[in-house]
């Protein structure tokens, strides 16, 4: 097909809206979606002339895109049925009466002669290791058939307390071969906070690592496990990674890893289950209580995927994957189904900037990484400590650059330019665990603007809203989704009657997703993101709940209550601060600063440690005894009291008032620094 480009701009923009990267048309005619585009108009299905007409369709023609989808992709189905039973949400029913299994398109590719997976971890661990496709079925094989000697198959939940290491990857797919359902919360989640998650699903096997990496620390995890094992009692099979000490005894009546996929026996046949069949449960951040747990079904993953990592990032069997992430975030999720399309995707188990603040793009070059995601916050702290990535590694293979969990500020994609390379784009993506993929994001045949996502993603039917539901350009509302997808949560766990998951999404707006992000969507059909319009702390890619935060620091004696706010900035950084009511007599001094840290960071994660404690008279609240987190948190960003807060719902409305004068006298203080 046939498209107009512009070169590649001499001088990188940063200035919102311009023009920051610009595919050459040789990029164009290669991408997967040019491809599929031309297989569109070859078969019949669709005369496309532009990137805006196919998502025009894929939106209008909801079932026709998503039927292409799996004929596109080969995606092996049985069974008969239509695509959609209904459109209406919540429990919209994608292909009723088809069977399938995800682990079957990912074991598609043993043919491959490249890795399937590369682990790798901070210096002093197990160093580089690379798991062949061939490798990969074997272990994925003898891992089922371990499972299944043990009764473990449909209705059964096994879970993992895990870093990002190959052995997350294939207790996974082992788990989904066997109609079983995964969930996995990352070994940097305190034990306590593990329990709130995946006690709730129940599960007849834990595997865990006897500890991880990071930040140059060896922090071991199996002296946590007999708590774990007492709090979920319905565990009847434990297996331990060894991780840390090669060789070391695992405690009595758990199995080592090593034993479990030992050997071959039987060759594996991937269970079919119904397209909806539960694949994994991902967890909310659990901001007002227990964490929601997500159910996603095979089908809606796997088609959703292909999309997103084929289509928008133009991944394929070529490829070297990388992004940053955790096993408790589904962008690990994501990073897995990088299998779907043949990559090779890379394992990583430590800090991004450890031994020094570049080992990221250290280990990009170590492994000739073609698409390499991370944080806003980690190229920002890159972009503030001078480095030029491109010109201290070997960054040649890297094509895209992808950046997910916060707001990207506009100058970012000047530094990319100019500091990684200049045909490198900075990909944008916005999203969310509850749909375990994006909305809007790159377009690999369309131009990158400076702070603004490229587009929505192809059948997503985006918008943004006001209060009244009417739809709006070039101005802030509310994310919106008006048409299903395919991998919108098929239920919320332990929620038999969906009120849980209505309250959730569509009380709002019945019948349509809202979200809970601030968005403008423009003249152009680019996106802005604003930032959460709920109280989710989102510090470097990491969802985490402030309820988490609350149950430990309100456990001090000097602490009556607290309220952490989560809040994004205009120059694009992340600010979380802790405001704490003192109990009678306590002083907020140093040794207390110190207590409070080290709380949190013993019992939730470092990742949450505040960036200023500060003492407040009381903590405002709703008449029926909510904190105030979202009203603050507006305040906070230069909002009026008046106008992010209804006086007669505020238990002490001059509480807010406080927090006006607190934001004021901050906003002094850095203009003052900055004179």
């Amino acid at each position: 097909m046939d498209f107009q480009v512009d070169e590649i701009p001499a001088v990188s923009a940063s200035a919102a809206g311009e023009i920051a990267w610009e595919p050459s048309a040789e990029r164009v005619e290669g991408a997967r979606i040019t491809e599929f585009i031309d297989w569109l108009q070859d078969t019949g299905r669709l005369e496309a002339t532009s990137y805006q007409s196919l998502w025009e369709w894929s939106v209008s023609s909801a079932e026709e895109f998503w039927a292409s989808l799996k004929d596109y992709f080969g995606v092996q189905m049985s069974g008969t049925g239509p695509v959609l039973s209904t459109r209406e949400m919540p429990f919209a029913e994608w292909f009723p009466g088809r069977w399938l299994n995800y682990v079957d398109t990912v074991l598609s590719h043993t043919s491959s002669s490249r890795p399937a997976i590369i682990d790798d971890s901070e210096p002093g661990g197990p160093g580089p290791r690379t798991i062949s496709w061939t490798e990969l079925g074997r272990q994925v094989s003898a891992l089922s058939n371990w499972l299944r000697d043990r009764g473990v198959g449909e209705g059964d939940c096994v879970v993992g307390y895990l870093p990002n290491i190959a052995e997350t990857v294939i207790a996974f797919l082992a788990t989904a071969s066997v109609g079983a359902t995964w969930s996995c919360c990352g070994q940097d989640y305190q034990p306590e906070a593990v329990v709130d998650r995946l006690g709730q699903l129940e599960p007849v096997v834990l595997v865990t690592a006897d500890g991880y990496r990071f930040g140059g620390r060896e922090v071991d995890r199996l002296a946590t496990l007999p708590a774990l094992q007492a709090a979920i009692p319905t565990l009847r099979e434990v297996l331990v990674v060894d991780r840390l000490h090669a060789g070391r005894s695992v405690p009595a009546g758990t199995t080592p890893w090593a034993e479990a996929v030992t050997g071959g026996g039987l060759a594996m046949t991937p269970a079919h289950v119904p397209f909806d069949h539960p694949l994994w449960v991902l967890f909310s951040s659990g901001t007002t209580g227990k964490p929601k747990g997500f159910v996603h079904g095979h089908g809606g993953v796997m088609l959703e995927h292909l999309k997103a990592l084929a289509l928008h990032l133009d991944l394929g069997s070529s490829d070297t994957y990388l992004w940053y992430t955790s096993p408790s975030w589904m962008v690990w999720n994501s990073l897995v189904s990088g299998l779907l399309v043949g990559a090779t995707i890379v394992c990583y188990d430590g800090s991004p900037s450890y031994p020094s603040d570049d080992a990221l793009w250290a280990l990009a070059a170590r492994h000739e990484v073609t698409v390499l995601g991370t944080s806003p916050a980690y190229l920002q702290a890159c972009a503030r400590t001078g480095r030029s990535p491109g010109a201290d590694h070997d960054l040649r293979r890297l094509r895209t650059l992808g950046a997910t969990g916060s707001v990207v500020p506009p100058e970012l994609h000047s530094w990319v330019a100019d500091h990684v390379g200049r045909d490198v784009p900075l990909a944008s993506v916005t999203g969310g665990t509850d749909v375990a993929s994006g909305f809007a994001g790159f377009v690999p045949i369309l131009p990158v603007r400076a702070g603004e996502i490229t587009a929505p993603y192809l059948g997503v039917a985006l918008e943004s809203w006001d209060e009244d539901g009417r739809s709006l350009r070039d101005t802030v509302g509310e994310l919106v989704v008006t048409l299903p997808l395919p991998s919108m949560p098929t239920r919320f766990w332990d929620d038999a009657d969906g009120a849980r998951y209505r309250e959730a999404y569509f009380e709002t707006y019945p019948g349509v997703w809202r979200h809970g992000d601030w968005i403008t969507i423009t003249g152009r059909n680019t996106v802005v993101v604003h930032g959460r319009s709920d109280s989710t702390l989102n510090r470097n890619g990491i969802r985490m709940g402030t309820a988490d935060i609350y149950r430990v620091v309100e456990e001090l004696p000097e602490v009556a209550e607290a309220l952490v706010i989560g809040a994004e900035q205009g120059n694009g950084e992340y600010w979380m601060p802790l405001f704490v009511v003192l109990s009678d007599r306590a002083d907020l001094d140093e040794g207390l600063r110190e207590r409070i840290v080290g709380r949190i960071r013993e019992a939730v994660s470092s990742r949450v440690v505040p960036d200023d404690i500060v003492a407040v008279r009381g903590i405002p609240h709703t008449r029926t005894g909510k904190k105030l987190e979202v009203p603050v948190k507006r305040i906070l960003q230069g909002g009026d009291a008046a106008a992010v807060a209804e006086a007669r719902s505020v238990d002490d409305p001059s509480l807010l008032e406080d927090f006006v004068d607190y934001a004021a006298t901050r906003a002094a203080t850095s203009r003052s620094k900055r004179a």
